[in-house]
């Protein structure tokens, strides 16, 4: 927090080089005084006010007796020398050589212009003596510049008084329009009161409103004072028989700086915190609305009041020298200010930034925590240099680029909280239009975040160009209005259009193909079949878009497409001869598809490899075995595609029967399983239709086989398969039906005395030798 106190010490870092800071101004005191040097050396230059005012000359000519003494001097100039009448025209010691060596050039400068410094003094000080002894100075004798200065202090008194009374009664009404925004309409304190300094549950439109009532209410009060310094400084001037122009000066200035501050109390209002536009503590507040009030009491009226005072009083070159000493001033006091300050406000501005509604302006806080002293630094240089370059336009020029920043900032940083406003709402499509087109609801929220950044950055660079243009960097109405500009702006138009539609196109399409793969197969009439297709024309029509968008934007930003096309037609060209395989692979495929030959999550067979469909592209299919491998397989490999995924499927099984079993008990039973097996709910919907059983189809040497075909849901017969397999063996072994199995019979060969030979197995004790026919 920065308390008043606290914004007087010394900035953290070290201690204040005022020995630095002093060689610093020293040297912009030179170089902003050095083109005015320059322009004196010239013979035949002639300075921008090189006499009395058009004010003080029209004074002379309306006085006869200064007209006489005008003429006189004219006719005693007319007979003098031309050496003597240059001279008396021109300023003596400060005739420049145009063959001066420029190496001396700078020396030869900065001595002339210590010597103009010097005979300016000496001028002041005739004048002086002049206007004190009574003789008068610029033509006008000591009692026209006593009526004058007369009038200009009766303005500055009857100004200021009636200003404080006018301040005085308006505070009643600052503190109704304080009340009125704190409490409710009807005069109760409303269940949301803030605390006093912060926005709380006041409603925007209720401050806004107490803010622009407060500012109209000052304005009336300056304009009223105004009119009452005008009317006393009529009166007096008429009564002294002399213009008022130094009173109207004052008022006119008056009206400017205090009209200046006034817009600085809507932002600092030091006793009613409702009114403030910018929520901070009280002492805050009271610091930093008397810091610049200040700053813009001492700039305005030493600009627009003393600066030409003492131009008509004296010389303008003393006039000069007296507004760069008062720039100085002030130069250095704002200086001290934003330095000792700008560590704690970069604290109280980070703090801001972590409670800032949204990313954008958490940014935009940190930025300017980072950056404000330095914006400051050259904010006050600027009106530095600008008061002694064009000390007459100085403050307009500061006043009309101060107001275009701050109304440009305040208008972008306006957009940008309407966008994160806009950006935090989601799109809601009519219940008709998501019912047909359920994906692009999702599809256009997901555009927001990055249509809003790019509005941002167009923001930020409109903003930019403004501040750029107020400051005279950029003349922004001249480039929109010269031919360039005009061209820029409608290719960013066309290229802005061209954008819209493509993503558009792009937003339709995809949504249409996205609904129809979203549905579930059967559902609506969509197929697996339609799906892969859809999906291949999805990333065609990808393909089509950017290529057409990136080609339309090429040729309204200037770029001759023709070379591209055509390049484009001989890779391609080059890409079909070199890349045969590629041809091969894509047209294969294309036909593959059209033929409905497989689709995602068919089980297939395909060069030789079994499992089930991951992926298609336009040139190769994708399959998964049933050992988790996944095998990419291009088209041009495929001769054959085995799809059991069609229509329908069949359990297809041969059941091998002992010779011994009777045919019929043995099918009877295979009956029996399938009715079995028909009583499982979740087995009997895989099944289409009965079992058909044609007979023995073979007889071997195990014994003879029988042939079951179950028609069941395509992709099930596998499960079908599993679960009679399960139940045929389980009637078979309670029938005692055999399953016939390899079987070897071992026969022992006999001796010529009937015995059996031993075999080459170790007897064990006591074990009987057999006997030939035991």
């Amino acid at each position: 927090m920065i308390r008043p106190s606290v914004a007087r010490a010394e900035p953290a870092g070290g201690r204040f080089d005022l020995q630095s800071l002093l060689f610093i101004l020293a040297l912009l005191f030179s170089l902003v005084l050095m083109p005015a040097a320059l322009a004196q050396t010239q013979p035949d230059a002639q300075p921008a006010q090189a006499g009395p005012s058009y004010g003080a000359m029209a004074d002379l000519l309306e006085d006869p007796q200064a007209r006489n003494a005008l003429i006189e001097q004219l006719r005693g100039l007319a007979a003098a020398p031309p050496e003597q009448g240059r001279a008396a025209a021109a300023r003596p010691g400060v005739a420049s050589n145009p063959q001066a060596d420029s190496a001396q050039g700078l020396a030869g400068t900065m001595q002339d212009f210590a010597a103009g410094l010097s005979q300016d003094f000496s001028e002041t000080a005739g004048l002086l003596r002049d206007l004190f002894s009574g003789r008068g100075v610029h033509g006008m004798s000591a009692e026209q510049w006593r009526n004058r200065l007369i009038g200009l202090a009766a303005a500055i008194a009857a100004t200021l008084i009636a200003y404080a009374l006018f301040r005085a009664l308006a505070k009643y009404f600052f503190r109704r329009l304080d009340a009125w925004v704190l409490h409710a309409p009807h005069g109760r304190p409303s269940e949301a009161t803030p605390r006093r300094g912060r926005l709380g549950g006041i409603a925007f439109s209720r401050k806004l409103g107490g803010v622009v009532g407060a500012l109209l209410i000052d304005a009336a009060a300056i304009a009223l004072a105004a009119l009452v310094g005008y009317g006393i400084s009529l009166a007096v001037h008429e009564r002294l028989q002399g213009p008022p122009l130094l009173a109207l000066l004052f008022v006119n200035a008056f009206v400017a700086v205090e009209f200046v501050r006034t817009l600085c109390r809507a932002v600092f209002s030091e006793r009613h915190a409702q009114l403030r536009l910018w929520p901070m503590p009280d002492d805050i507040a009271l610091y930093w609305s008397g810091w610049l009030a200040r700053i813009i009491g001492i700039t305005g009226y030493g600009l627009l009041v003393v600066v030409p005072l003492v131009q008509q009083m004296l010389t303008p070159s003393i006039g000069r020298l007296a507004g760069l000493f008062i720039m100085l001033g002030v130069y250095i006091y704002a200086l001290r200010v934003i330095l000792a300050n700008r560590l704690l406000l970069r604290e109280r501005l980070m703090q801001r930034a972590e409670h800032a509604s949204t990313a954008f302006f958490a940014t935009l806080m940190r930025m300017l925590a980072r950056l404000w002293h330095i914006a400051a630094i050259a904010y006050f240089t600027a009106l530095l240099v600008v008061s002694q370059a064009d000390p007459y336009e100085a403050l307009p020029f500061m006043a009309q680029a101060t107001v275009q920043t701050l109304i440009a900032i305040g208008v972008g940083a306006l957009l940008a909280g309407m966008l994160g406003a806009l950006e935090a709402r989601r799109v809601t499509l009519p219940d008709d239009l998501r019912r047909r087109l359920p994906m692009l609801q999702a599809r256009v929220n997901g555009y927001v975040p990055g249509i809003a950044k790019t509005l941002r950055l167009a923001i930020l660079i409109g903003v930019a160009l403004v501040v750029l243009d107020a400051w005279h960097a950029f003349n922004l109405s001249g480039w929109i209005y010269s031919p360039e500009g005009r061209n820029f702006i409608a290719t960013l138009v066309h290229v802005a259009i061209v954008l819209l539609l493509a993503l558009s196109a792009w937003t339709l399409v995809a949504s249409l193909i996205e609904s129809r793969l979203s549905e579930e197969p059967g559902r609506h009439g969509t197929t697996e079949r339609q799906k892969t297709l859809l999906s291949l024309f999805r990333s065609a029509a990808l393909v089509v878009i950017v290529t057409m968008t990136v080609l339309v934007v090429l040729s309204q930003i200037g770029v001759n497409i023709g070379p591209l096309i055509a390049g484009a037609g001989v890779v391609g060209l080059a890409i079909g001869f070199g890349a045969q395989k590629l041809v091969q692979d894509v047209i294969t495929g294309v036909f593959i598809q059209l033929e409905n030959g497989m689709n995602h999550n068919d089980v297939v067979e395909v060069a030789g490899t079994f499992g089930t469909v991951e992926k298609i592209t336009i040139r190769s299919v994708g399959i998964r075995t049933m050992d988790g491998g996944y095998h990419l397989i291009p088209f041009s490999a495929i001769d054959r595609v085995s799809n059991h995924m069609r229509d329908f499927g069949y359990h297809y099984g041969e059941y091998a029967i002992a010779y011994r079993e009777d045919v019929d008990n043995a099918i009877f039973h295979l009956h029996r399983a399938f009715e079995e097996f028909m009583e499982d709910p979740e087995l009997a919907g895989l099944v289409l239709d009965k079992i058909e059983i044609p007979g023995v189809t073979s007889l071997h040497e195990r014994g003879y086989n029988i042939r079951v075909l179950i028609k069941t849901v395509p992709g099930m017969q596998w499960a079908v398969q599993r679960g009679f397999n399960r139940l045929v063996k389980q009637h078979f072994a309670r029938a005692g039906i055999e399953l016939p199995y390899p079987q070897t019979v071992l026969h022992f060969a006999q001796d010529g005395q009937g015995g059996v030979p031993r075999a080459g197995v170790p007897e064990l004790p006591g074990t009987p030798r057999p006997q030939a026919g035991g």
